[in-house]
Order: structure tokens, then C-alpha cells, then sequence
């Protein structure tokens, strides 16, 4: 009898191991969480997308919800900054060549910013679309714009208010990557948040 007893106070304490060391996986983002470096070198966090704040806030998102949601711009980061923005979500989304529709890795990101903008209301943002270096000066600064359009409707579908963002195309203007090879060219095919 006593043998029993150990073994199922010892599969008790197996058991709440097991619990805390998935609930720090989860805290830390877990193994395979997604990482985004920008192309200024700013290595991101595991972006969050719609679905992970549904799961978090629901409909009617208590206090201390909120506050856990919150807590993810890390310290020192001026919650509803660019910096936040670009730390907890992401600030940039990229298109194939010649294209202006979203991908669905930018939805991830996409979804995460209108989270994002919904929990930073005083915010606004102008979306910045951009081309790489092929076509002509007018082909890309149109491209770029539909770019910029697309992003701005897939963030308001999502709930955020239209009034708050605005958009700019840079065409082939301003390329963050140097180069006449594909690796620069889809760096440049982007369409940047940026905070007002």
C-alpha cells in the first residue's frame, strides 16, 4: 500500500513538472517561435496573430486580460511607439514580384498589427508602399500605392478604424537593400507601418 502511495505522489509531482515546463515554453514563446529580423537589424519577437488575441481576450476581455496583452511591449518601450510596433509585431509585410496582393505570411504580421492597433487606440499609422528597382518611375510609384491600399483594407477588415491610416507610395524611391539581384529586389518589395 505504501508502494502505491509513493508512486502516485511521485506521478502527482511528474505531472506539475510537466505543467510549469510548457507553461514557460508558452511564456517564452516555446521552441519554433517565429522570429523576424528587419532589414535594419532588429531581431522581433514571435509575432501574435488575430486568432492568438481572440484566444487571449475573447469578446469581453476582462482587466487583468487586457493587462497580460499590455504586458508584452518589453520594458523600457513606449507602449504605442514605433519601436513597440516593430519589437511585438512587426512592421513590415513583402510582395512577390509585380504583385499587390497579401501573402499569407504577411497576413500573420498583418493580423498582429490590427491586434496591435486595437489595443493602441490613440494611434495612427500611415502605410508606406514600395517597389523594387525594375520598371519605369510612374509603374512603381502605382504599384507601391496599390500596395499601401492593400495592406490599409486588410487592417481595417480587421477593425481598425480607416481614419486612422493613411498611405504613401515611394515606388522604387527608397529601397532598403542595394542590389540588381533578387535577394535585394524582394527586401524592397514591401509595404512599411509606420507610426504618426
Amino acid at each position: 500500500m505504501r508502494l502505491k502511495y509513493l508512486t502516485l505522489v511521485a506521478a502527482m509531482f511528474l505531472v506539475a513538472a510537466c505543467t510549469t515546463a510548457s507553461e514557460e515554453l508558452a511564456d517564452t514563446g516555446g521552441e519554433g517561435a517565429a522570429t523576424t529580423t528587419s532589414n535594419d537589424g532588429v531581431t522581433t519577437g514571435p509575432a501574435t496573430t488575430a486568432d492568438d488575441d481572440d484566444e487571449a481576450m475573447g469578446e469581453e476581455a476582462t482587466e487583468e486580460e487586457e493587462t497580460q496583452v499590455a504586458a508584452r511591449t518589453p520594458p523600457g518601450i513606449q507602449p504605442g511607439s514605433q519601436q513597440d510596433l516593430i519589437i511585438t509585431v512587426g512592421d513590415r509585410v513583402f510582395f512577390d514580384f509585380d504583385k499587390f496582393n497579401i501573402r499569407p505570411d504577411a497576413r500573420t504580421v498583418l493580423s498582429a498589427q490590427a491586434a496591435w492597433m486595437n489595443r493602441n487606440q490613440e494611434v495612427s499609422i500611415s502605410i508606406e508602399g514600395h517597389a523594387d528597382q525594375r520598371g519605369t518611375r510612374e509603374y512603381n510609384l502605382a504599384l507601391g500605392e496599390r500596395r499601401a491600399t492593400t495592406v490599409k483594407n486588410f487592417l481595417v477588415a480587421l477593425g481598425v478604424l480607416e481614419s486612422r491610416i493613411t498611405i504613401i507610395s515611394f515606388g522604387k524611391e527608397r529601397p532598403v537593400a542595394l542590389g540588381s539581384n533578387e535577394t535585394a529586389w524582394a527586401q524592397n518589395r514591401r509595404g512599411v507601418t509606420v507610426v504618426d
